[in-house]
Parts: C-alpha cells; sequence; structure tokens
C-alpha cells in the first residue's frame, strides 16, 4: 500500500527533528534506559535548559515518552520503532564510503564560501 501525503508529509518531519545532533544523540542515551533531564545534561555535556527543550520538541513529535515521579521527570523511548530510526540511521552513517563524506566536507565548505 501506497503511503499518503500525510504520512510522507510526517515522516519529513521526523527526519527533520531528528536532523539535530543534540537530540540525536539525547534519543541514542535513551534506547540504553529511562534518564531525568539532568541525567541527560550530564552524560551530553549540555545545559539542562537546552536539553529540556530538546525533549519537549521530541515528546511533541511523540518520539519520547515521559513519566513523572514527584517533582522529576524520566524520559524513555515510546516503541521500538525509534530505536530502529535511530539505529538504521546511525548504521548507515557507519557505512557510507569516506569519499561520500570528503564530498560532503567539500561541498560544505563550498556553501559556507558563497554565504
Amino acid at each position: 500500500m501506497e503511503p499518503t501525503e500525510g504520512q510522507f508529509d510526517l515522516a519529513v518531519d521526523t527526519f527533520k527533528l531528528m536532523a539535530d545532533n543534540t537530540r540525536l544523540r539525547i534519543v541514542w542515551a535513551l534506547l540504553h534506559g529511562e534518564h531525568s533531564v539532568n541525567e541527560l545534561a550530564s552524560h551530553l555535556l549540555v545545559n539542562p535548559a537546552g536539553v529540556s527543550q530538546h525533549l519537549a520538541k521530541l515528546r511533541s513529535a511523540r518520539l519520547v515518552n515521559v513519566r513523572r515521579d514527584g517533582n522529576k521527570a524520566f524520559y524513555s523511548l515510546p516503541s521500538g520503532h525509534v530505536q530502529q530510526l535511530v539505529e538504521h540511521a546511525l548504521f548507515h552513517a557507519d557505512h557510507v564510503d569516506d569519499n561520500y563524506l570528503e564530498q560532503c566536507d567539500e561541498t560544505s565548505h563550498q556553501v559556507r564560501g558563497q554565504r
């Protein structure tokens, strides 16, 4: 069955949301279990306020779950599909040809030089 336009749009929005180094690293950390904002911030060496903002975006897209325990919030992944998305993206990155990476670096430098 062909995906609907809405499904394509949602997939694009998901990729855009995950196209952020910090958010990807947050989800990677959550692959290994539930964490609080402060635990994630400490692990990623990022400001807790920034982590909280990233988690809010991930949560609004239903890419993470939150569980409250008193005044603390603990974040986790909702299901295996988010884990698979991240693992497949990183698997792809691990298997990309070195020449491709060099071309990306050259293109990136050229684009920056045109600005």
